[in-house]
């Protein structure tokens, strides 16, 4: 025996080392303790999702439905009571097959052996690791009981999509505890440990109940359960496992764990991260998204969409990253960048008026050039002259494209920033029709800046993170004290303008009874893209429809799919609430930094502005919350200073301003691509469809 613990002439095989490691680990052990396990709760309290290497409790061998154990021993290891840790006659049989095949195929390990794999030793299969399991199995057997040591190996076991242990494994697959597994389930369970992804439930069901017959007459064979116990297992019908986790809840859980590393570090112990995710709302986005998918996607060429919904404060409240976890776990919401397209439109109307335009500014909307590029508007219509809050409102290009040479690219770009957008974005006349891309959740964040009154609201799911027992705060959010990025005048002057979206605009379909809402449609070249992000006192909300590979849609624009599911969602999420106004009470007012309205010639104000309501007079009180409490999950978030009496916007008249650096070269720099003059926003019509170009037309050069 002492020759063969000193094969090799490694230092690191003789006994002592190897029992100096495993002293070492043993006050983790327990009788059953697994790796770390991260429990992600919502802001009830509730639990969203388990992650890490675990995914349940660890529960003691006499807890457990007894099956469990029979299943397991009658499958994996049916000497194990009787050998000290190692088979010899297992050892023989694989010595034999990995002789013949010439390399390891085999193991011959019992179900010690593999325990003290999972607990000290890397997967590599290798004579030096085989060497050191056996000598771990020897010592586990001389410091545990069989009993505690099949009660540890069950309870760190892999059983197939991320399931870890048998209480994981029953929750996952069967929507119950490990103690209430009948004989076939546990049947189930322990065929899965031969190879748990290809034999899982979740993938192959089948296979895995193949498989499971299998246990079965192995444990009638070998005494545990009668003939008649076989049948009745095998007539009973495990609960279906779906393919792997579903609900919308696990694209937070995953953006959770993405996330902790850079808050936390390594996870070493079990942890609680509280996040700002309401459950409520969460079903009700993922419900709204199908809904609407579900009518209208298979038509309309969309396979996909996401939502995400925030507070004022940034707290993502709801976040859908696409139509079914289960079938894909790629998170839309967060993780693809996509063009905006008009969505991108407010941060260069706020540009503008920052550089101290009005919402009454005129331009005149007809076709330009700039450079090589003639944008055009989604109908190819032009209205002449119009104000600013009527070309946002109507999504009309041209005026865009002129406001972006007005204000330039890098002003826009700055003011994207400041407010969130992280993305890279190109300083190219083009950034006015949404041309680089940006995730959603940016977006929205962004577009929050508007909604609270200016400041600047940082996109954040992980509220605090603790230990389990609640002993110690590893990590709290800092989002308590934003900085200011619009002046309270552009922020409601801007959402008064966005408000005209839905109700005279393109996103008449995103309309809420009884509520002030803002928001803005977007559209992509030939529908690859339809966004419709918009807000009202409590929540904003972004929603992305398209294809994954970028396949164009059947005339999708922001107006229609994503503008009638933000509606639908939203209906549900201020159900039961009390209206609020959005910050401006959707008036105009002036800017006093740009010493009332400047020198710009305005034209009339528009019809249809929303009448005051009570002015709020906190932040707080603009975020009313949606679950009837500040809007901030934890009641820290401050109040804004007290703002100056507003200025009652009193209109004017004047002539058109003409575009800045329009319909000359230059508009591009070199090698830039040119974008596409067909994206945009259709004008909303009465009916019938849009007038179409005539032979006429094309010889009078229209």
């Amino acid at each position: 025996m002492y020759r063969f613990w000193h094969l090799g002439r490694h230092r690191h095989y003789r006994p002592r080392r190897l029992l100096r490691i495993a002293h070492a680990k043993r006050q983790h052990l327990g009788h059953s303790r697994a790796p770390p396990n991260v429990k992600i709760t919502a802001v009830d309290g509730s639990v969203i999702a388990n992650r890490g290497t675990t995914g349940g409790e660890a529960i003691a061998l006499e807890d457990m439905s007894p099956y469990i154990p029979e299943a397991i021993v009658a499958i994996e290891d049916r000497r194990f009571y009787s050998h000290f840790g190692v088979d010899p006659l297992g050892l023989a049989r694989a010595f034999v097959t990995n002789l013949t095949t010439g390399h390891m195929v085999q193991g011959g390990s019992t179900l010690t052996q593999q325990l003290a794999k999972n607990l000290f030793l890397s997967p590599d299969r290798t004579l030096e690791r085989k060497v050191q399991e056996v000598l771990l199995a020897l010592w586990l057997e001389q410091k545990y009981t069989k009993d505690q040591i099949l009660a540890m190996y069950l309870n760190r076991v892999f059983f197939g999509s991320n399931a870890y242990g048998v209480e994981a494994a029953s929750r996952r697959y069967f929507n119950k505890s490990a103690r209430d597994v009948n004989l076939g389930e546990a049947a189930l369970l322990a065929g899965l440990v031969k190879a748990p992804s290809r034999l899982s439930p979740a993938r192959d069901p089948q296979a895995a109940n193949a498989r499971a017959q299998v246990v079965l007459q192995t444990m009638r064979d070998q005494g545990y359960i009668t003939d008649d116990e076989v049948k009745t297992a095998m007539s009973q019908t495990p609960a279906k496992a779906k393919r792997y986790w579903s609900g919308a809840g696990h694209y937070v859980a995953d953006m959770v764990m993405d996330q902790l590393p850079g808050l936390i570090g390594d996870v070493k112990e079990d942890i609680v991260v509280d996040t700002t995710i309401d459950k409520t709302l969460e079903k009700r986005a993922e419900q709204s998204l199908n809904d609407v998918l579900g009518k209208d996607g298979a038509k309309l060429d969309a396979s996909q969409a996401a939502l995400v919904s925030l507070d004022g404060t940034g707290a993502i409240r709801a976040l859908v990253g696409g139509r079914d976890y289960a079938d894909s776990q790629f998170n839309r919401a967060v993780t693809a960048k996509r063009q905006p397209g008009s969505s991108f439109k407010p941060f260069v109307y706020a540009a503008a008026l920052e550089k101290g335009l009005t919402p009454f500014s005129v331009f005149n909307d007809a076709p330009i050039r700039i450079g090589d590029w003639t944008p055009e508007n989604y109908e190819k219509k032009y209205n002449g002259e119009v104000t600013l809050a009527t070309a946002l409102a109507k999504s009309l290009n041209t005026v865009a494209a002129q406001l972006v040479m007005y204000d330039g690219p890098d002003q826009v770009i700055k003011l994207a920033h400041r407010l969130g957008i992280e993305s890279e974005l190109q300083p190219n006349a083009s950034i006015a029709l949404g041309t680089s891309e940006v995730s959603l959740t940016e977006l929205t964040g962004a577009y929050a800046a508007f909604m609270n009154g200016g400041y600047k609201a940082t996109p954040h799911v992980i509220r605090r993170v603790t230990t389990a027992d609640g002993s110690k705060v590893l990590y709290e959010n800092t989002y308590d004290n934003p900085p200011r990025v619009l002046s309270e005048a552009i922020a409601a002057n801007m959402n008064t303008m966005m408000m005209g979206v839905i109700n005279q605009g393109t996103g008449k379909s995103a309309k809420l009874s009884g509520w002030q809402a803002a928001g803005k449609t977007g559209t992509t070249q030939n529908s690859r893209d339809a966004l419709f992000v918009g807000f009202t006192s409590n929540l904003t909300t972004g929603v992305w429809f398209g294809n994954d590979d970028g396949k164009p849609m059947k005339k999708v624009t922001g107006g229609g799919l994503p503008a009638k599911a933000w509606q639908e969602f939203m209906v549900a999420a201020h159900k039961g609430l009390s209206p609020a106004p959005l910050f401006g009470n959707g008036q105009f007012m002036a800017d006093p930094a740009n010493s009332g309205f400047g020198d710009q010639p305005v034209a009339s104000a528009e019809p249809g502005v929303a009448p005051p309501l009570e002015e709020p007079t906190t932040i707080g009180s603009i975020l009313s919350g949606v679950f009837g409490e500040s809007a901030d999950v934890s009641g820290r978030y401050p109040q804004a200073p007290d703002r100056p009496k507003r200025q009652p916007m009193a209109p004017t008249h004047g002539g058109p301003i003409p575009p800045a650096d329009v319909a000359q070269d230059g508009g591009y720099g070199d090698g830039d691509a040119l974008p596409p003059g067909d994206i945009g926003e259709p004008e909303p019509s009465p009916g019938g469809r849009p007038r179409r170009t005539t032979l006429l037309d094309l010889i009078m050069g229209q």
